[in-house]
């Protein structure tokens, strides 16, 4: 056993220590030098198969995600410049319809794994209703109270909602069950096998 001329900064000794000194704390936790020796090949594949799926599911979000995004704006635009619709309201307009087109293809397209039930669709609507509020709020700040253009501050407001909503929505309107990532694994298992 070491001794040491000061207890070490992770003992409690009565007195608040300013820091804690986390080297010394990692320097003595028994680490394997390659952790990836100890990954059965078995896990390794579905790992990568997960993460394929999960970066192809992305893809497709994002390119649903840029056709709400150009239907949304192109719905503004026209409501705002040729028909004179107030711009809240001409921004509302196309959401719903942005919201509804990406309802339509995320569900048959992106999250087609997804075991859906009755609620998704309340979820989404759900989602939606406060990505639409966020929206709202931050045009109105953005036009009203900083003087930001009505289109540039859209396209602002866009961005902050399309991550807000595509993160919500992945984790709680198609989010997949367990028993569906069970079934996925054993799938890719079954086809890397076969290969």
């Amino acid at each position: 056993m070491r001794r040491y001329a000061k207890p070490p900064p992770f003992i409690f000794d009565g007195r608040p220590k300013p820091e804690v000194n986390l080297s010394f704390i990692l320097s003595r936790m028994p680490v394997p030098l390659d952790i990836r020796k100890r990954v059965p090949e078995s896990v390794a594949r579905v790992s990568r198969h997960r993460r394929a799926a999960l970066l192809l599911q992305f893809a497709k979000f994002g390119i649903v995600g840029i056709s709400n995004t150009l239907l949304t704006f192109l719905i503004y635009t026209l409501l705002l410049k040729v028909f004179g619709v107030w711009y809240l309201a001409a921004s509302a307009i196309g959401f719903a319809v942005g919201a509804v087109n990406g309802f339509l293809l995320n569900r048959r397209w992106t999250f087609r794994g997804h075991v859906g039930d009755s609620r998704t669709p309340l979820r989404w609507m759900v989602v939606q209703s406060c990505g639409l509020g966020l929206n709202e709020a931050l045009l109105f700040f953005w036009v009203d109270a900083v003087g930001v253009d009505k289109l540039l501050s859209q396209a602002f407001a866009i961005v902050v909602v399309t991550i807000s909503t595509f993160l919500a929505n992945r984790a709680w309107t198609f989010r997949m069950h367990p028993n569906a990532h069970a079934h996925a694994d054993t799938a890719s298992s079954a086809s890397a096998e076969r290969a």
